[in-house]
């Protein structure tokens, strides 16, 4: 029975041809979609599960309150390292201390190379259970060596065994090779974690032993792994108050309280709001989840459109089939098998197609994504996912079709449920509509953002981080030598980059200021010339300058720590304290600048106080000449540190391109929607397509008769394409309230953010109607440019 189901069901598939293809192709086209959007969700959900203790691994964070804001910080105080490690052993297994990552150079010999690491305590390569390929996870605990990944000590040492080398680290420590672990995992918080090197390396450094029972700097990261049988609500409720019994009573207001980020939520949940985690990647999660359901849905719908349309050629087969016994049972049993067969094919096809197209995905979703072809759940859940497509989009044909009476049937009385199609027909158009939109908007709010004013010009900035203490007490050298070259107009070195806050100070006091507001600033300490080099706009007062010596105590403010402070006169000349007593230091306010965009773009402005400080400083920023080409520009920069700084490869930066990252993660969800919201398009107007040449092959004989009497070319063109015009009509009138709520709603997670104006949803609906006119217009000019006599001649 079933073979002979099987036989029917092809042939006919072959008897419709252009009816199968647009079937098979547009559930191909969908479901290849809905495939590579569930391997992209995999791959996020699945982000950090390859390490071995997932499930038990936190960073400990901390919430603040200040200015009535829950603030939080995963910045900890080095103490609580060693508090941890003395009372807290029977709550975790393992506690690491970690810096904060850097960019540092690596060399061996004569080869230089600058990599991403940390420092890290002896217990990193057990906590993050690091698969050795040489050595044993016991490697950190001399405190002059260092692990190397795999890719870098390949790209040192080539096929040679790279144990118990001597390599330079910041051309200032000799560490040997005690490790090589296997590269990390790309959906990882430490994919690209090249070297670690112990804690101990620097743990002897003056200004750690400084802080080494210091509460209130919180420039550390701890990472620990639950002991076996601790839950994470009993290790948040032991460590909660340990930070703010050891704050300094000036620190106590800020009410201090430590809680474990456990690891599963670092990359899915990371956002904070007043003190309540608020999403994160998740978000992207649950949307891209939606819309591939949307397209697989799509798909879905064009087969039961075309399947039902032609319900007319199979009416006849269904009549004599009831007449001769067969039961509804059988015949839902026979559409069922119709439409595996053709889920099936564009199963098969699908997979090619995201074969094909996975380097593509991968490049605009940033991944590394393959088909897992040798694991069982792959397979399994494509078997579940052929059996859902098959009974959704069968389920509406099957029933519909065998439903029929055999009398009506036989004596061809069947009428064109029509209804149910054109409902689909606009769903599918709403859908994509939906998309559409949402496209043009998110690529709105990012321009709209990229044209924020920044408050300087980023054109032709450049930034080199200061890696070694080869590039200390050579500010002057370096700017003279890089302006007698023509290539850099100015030069100029800041103790963060331009595009982050490395510092935050708080203790700052003013004339006037309101007892409850604590003084928090972003601090910068920068060279004289840091204004002329990054094009300070100054709305009020002047920059550094080297003809005033008392600009030593001097400070710039920004427009918004002019709000901060609730400042309503001249500033010019005003005195500003940190801290208090005999340490306090008394700074005068010279200017004031135009916000600089420094951390998100679409956040306001942080207060911030520059400074000047030659020995703070940890960035390089210079401003290349627009008279010669970049390219002749950064060739003559580099001779310059090759031979002033040959320690340190001259790795450089541009302002713009680091400016351009920090819109990276909704670009790339502009260019997804913007593929998906192209696949819907493309889906729905198939469906389009292969209905206008069914109702153009069924109104033949209408269309003969109308000729005959006399109708033009025009008015059979608008008669055919009028109805499908005016289901997008429909569509569009549903679509854009849902959209501009949906959008709306979207926006508002902005502080800074661009509006929704009309003339997009024209554009999407004119847009839109075009397509279908383009789709449907071949169809119908080919039905009404036929001669009526051939038509006509049964007649």
């Amino acid at each position: 029975m079933f073979a002979s189901y099987l036989k029917t069901a092809w042939r006919a598939l072959l008897r419709n041809k252009t009816s199968s293809l647009v079937n098979i192709g547009g559930l191909a086209v969908g479901m290849a979609a809905a495939m590579m959007i569930a391997l992209w969700i995999v791959d996020e959900l699945r982000f950090n599960r390859g390490f071995e203790h997932y499930d038990r691994i936190a960073q400990i964070y901390q919430h603040e309150t200040e200015n009535g804001k829950v603030e939080t910080y995963k910045g900890l105080p080095l103490p609580l390292d060693k508090e941890l490690k003395e009372h807290y052993g029977r709550i975790f297994k393992n506690i690491v201390i970690t810096a904060w990552p850097l960019d540092a150079t690596v060399a061996y010999g004569n080869k230089v190379l600058s990599e991403s690491g940390h420092y890290m305590g002896a217990g990193t390569p057990e906590l993050l259970s690091l698969r050795m390929i040489r050595g044993t996870r016991d490697g950190l605990k001399d405190p002059h060596s260092i692990l190397l990944s795999a890719s870098v000590a390949k790209a040192f040492f080539g096929d040679a065994d790279p144990m118990n080398r001597m390599m330079k680290l910041q051309n200032e420590e000799d560490v040997k090779v005690t490790g090589v672990y296997a590269d990390l995992p790309q959906n990882s918080d430490f994919s690209d974690l090249q070297f670690i090197a112990p804690w101990d390396l620097i743990g002897s450094s003056p200004w750690l032993q400084r802080n080494a029972s210091v509460w209130d700097n919180n420039s550390f990261q701890i990472l620990v792994q639950l002991a076996d049988g601790v839950s994470l609500a009993e290790a948040n409720a032991a460590i909660a108050d340990i930070k703010h019994q050891h704050d300094p009573p000036e620190e106590k207001k800020y009410n201090a309280r430590l809680f474990l980020h456990p690891m599963r939520d670092w990359h899915l949940r990371s956002n904070w709001e007043n003190g309540v985690q608020t999403g994160g990647a998740i978000e992207s999660v649950y949307l891209f989840g939606l819309i591939g359901v949307f397209v697989l849905l799509l798909a879905c719908i064009n087969f039961m459109n075309l399947s039902t349309a032609r319900s007319e050629k199979r009416a006849r087969e269904v009549g004599i089939r009831k007449t001769v016994g067969s039961p509804r049972g059988q015949l839902i049993y026979q559409f069922y098998i119709e439409s595996f067969l053709v889920v099936g094919c564009a199963f098969a096809a699908a997979l090619l197609l995201v074969q094909s197209s996975l380097p593509a995905f991968n490049d605009i979703a940033a991944k590394d994504i393959a088909i897992p072809w040798r694991a069982p759940w792959f397979w399994t859940a494509d078997l579940a996912f052929v059996l859902l497509t098959g009974c959704i989009a069968g389920s509406y044909p099957a029933l519909y079709l065998s439903a029929f009476k055999p009398v009506k049937v036989l004596k061809g009385r069947v009428r064109q449920a029509s209804l149910p199609r054109k409902t689909l027909v606009v769903v599918q158009f709403c859908i994509s509509l939906l998309l559409i939109i949402g496209t043009v908007v998110v690529y709105r709010q990012i321009g709209f953002t990229k044209d924020r004013p920044t408050g300087y010009d980023r054109s032709g900035l450049i930034m080199v981080e200061m890696k070694t203490m080869d590039f200390q007490g050579k500010f002057d050298l370096m700017r003279t030598e890089l302006k007698r070259t023509g290539a850099v107009t100015e030069f100029a070195e800041s103790s963060s980059p331009l595009m982050e806050i490395w510092q935050n100070d708080g203790g700052y006091s003013w004339l006037g200021k309101d007892p409850n507001v604590e003084g928090d600033f972003a601090h910068f300490y920068v060279t004289h010339e840091f204004g002329q080099t990054v094009g300070w706009q100054f709305v009020k007062g002047r920059n550094f300058s080297r003809a005033f010596a008392s600009d030593s105590t001097a400070i710039v403010l920004n427009e918004a720590a002019i709000r901060f402070m609730g400042l309503h006169g001249d500033p010019i000349g005003m005195t500003v304290t940190w801290g208090t007593g005999v340490d306090a230091i008394h700074y005068h306010v010279i200017g004031v600048t135009r916000d600089m965009v420094m951390e998100s773009p679409y956040e306001p402005v942080k207060q911030a106080i520059y400074n000047m400080g030659y020995r703070d400083t940890h960035w390089m920023i210079m401003r290349l000449s627009p008279q010669q080409s970049t390219a002749a520009s950064l060739q003559a920069i580099e001779k310059v540190f090759k031979q002033y700084i040959p320690s340190a490869p001259f790795d450089y930066r541009f302002a713009d391109q680091e400016y351009a990252v920090k819109f990276a993660t909704e670009e790339r969800i502009g260019k997804l929607a913007a593929l998906l919201a192209s696949l819907a398009i493309f889906i729905s107007c198939l469906g389009l397509f292969g209905l206008a040449s069914f109702v153009a092959e069924q109104r033949t004989k209408e269309i003969g008769v109308r000729k005959v009497l006399g109708a033009s070319v025009f008015s059979l063109w608008r008669l055919l394409t009028g109805s499908f015009v005016g289901l997008v009509l429909v569509a569009l009138c549903i679509a854009i309230p849902l959209s501009w709520m949906a959008m709306h709603r979207w926006l508002e997670q902005f502080p800074y953010h661009t509006g929704i104006d009309w003339w997009i949803f024209v554009a999407a609906g004119a847009g839109t109607v075009s397509i279908t006119l383009a789709t449907v217009t071949w169809q119908a000019l080919r039905a009404a440019l036929a001669n009526p006599v051939r038509s006509l001649r049964a007649e």
